[in-house]
């Protein structure tokens, strides 16, 4: 057996509490932006503590969700640009959660890298605070692991979780949902965070110099949106039938999970703006329309379901609440799925 001339530390095997704790120090400014009056303990404990307020609801459900955010994460790293990966984080998360109806109340992230870069770390978590703010759910809490060999060099992983909260009888189903009613598409700020394994293929095989090309980057880059204060005005004063959050699948495969076998989305594709980003992507990559519509948002990040006669008003709130929105269809009888027009 061989043996060391000294005692093995932590730190020898790679990983370094010390770090650990000075994160965690210089992050506690950004996670306080988030808070909420339930919180009731501050970051550092075992588990984020959160007092539920359920005498506000009648019958309150809680609404879970979690995710990350694909292979978007490898482009942000590769360009070294890490201050709003986060807030994709949470915006997968949140957005999820919201299309129940329900309030975002909490988050907590999981950070794993290979080994601790405070900086970067801290640029990150700050991201996932601005999200958090945005929507209005506290960072509670989280995990940073380093774990040596497990990732290289400055490689680092995301995963979120978030808990919202909704009274049972404002929960959006999509079980009412029947045919006339309409589609409201609210635009999309980019890919969000899908696709990005076709989309890292054409930069590939494109060669794409990213220095000459910083307003495609920044596209792609740009962060998700953030709908949940948007709607949560809109649910105010418009009955909410259905919601689909357009993530991975595009339209084609996320409108149907929120209708019954005998619905069809009827959609005018030339209804809404289209960013100029998913052109591009298109004819450099040579993808097809079809391939295009089950891999991107292609436009829309959230549509919605309501009755026809609310059209215009959900419109003005949408618009009055920073949303670019359209009409861009409507309810068919037909055997499920999404038909183009």
């Amino acid at each position: 057996m061989k043996k060391t001339n000294k005692g093995l530390t932590y730190k020898d095997a790679g990983v370094d509490i010390d770090a650990g704790n000075l994160l965690i120090e210089k992050i506690k400014p950004f996670i306080k932006k988030t808070k909420r009056p339930e919180v009731i303990a501050d970051l550092g404990g075992f588990g984020g503590l959160f007092a539920l307020q359920s005498e506000k609801y009648k019958k309150p459900i809680l609404v879970s969700g979690t995710d990350g955010v694909g292979t978007k994460l490898m482009l942000a790293q590769n360009l070294k640009i890490h201050g709003t990966i986060g807030i994709d984080l949470v915006a997968m998360c949140v957005n999820d959660v919201l299309v129940q109806g329900a309030e975002p109340l909490f988050f907590l992230d999981y950070f794993a890298c290979g080994k601790l870069d405070i900086s970067i770390a801290s640029n990150v978590i700050e991201g996932i605070a601005k999200g958090c703010e945005i929507s209005g759910a506290a960072l509670i809490g989280g995990e940073t692991a380093e774990m040596p060999d497990m990732y290289k060099n400055d490689d680092y992983d995301l995963a979120g979780f978030c808990v919202g909260i909704v009274d049972q009888e404002n929960m959006i189903t999509g079980e009412n949902i029947q045919i006339g009613d309409t589609l409201i598409g609210i635009a999309s700020s980019g890919p969000h965070s899908n696709g990005y394994s076709l989309i890292r293929k054409v930069l590939e095989i494109q060669n794409i110099d990213d220095k000459k090309n910083s307003s495609v980057i920044k596209n792609l880059l740009a962060p998700t949106k953030i709908y949940v204060k948007s709607i949560s005005e809109l649910m105010k004063k418009i009955k909410i039938k259905g919601m689909a959050h357009i993530t991975g699948g595009g339209i084609t495969e996320n409108i149907p999970r929120i209708l019954g076998a005998n619905l069809v989305a009827n959609i005018n594709t030339n209804t809404w703006e289209m960013n100029p980003i998913f052109e591009w992507i298109a004819t450099h990559g040579n993808i097809s329309e079809g391939e295009m519509r089950k891999t991107f948002n292609c436009g829309i990040g959230m549509v919605l379901v309501i009755e026809s006669k609310n059209t215009r008003e959900t419109l003005e709130i949408l618009s009055a609440n920073g949303e670019k929105a359209w009409e861009i269809g409507s309810i068919i009888e037909g055997s499920g799925g999404v038909n183009y027009v």
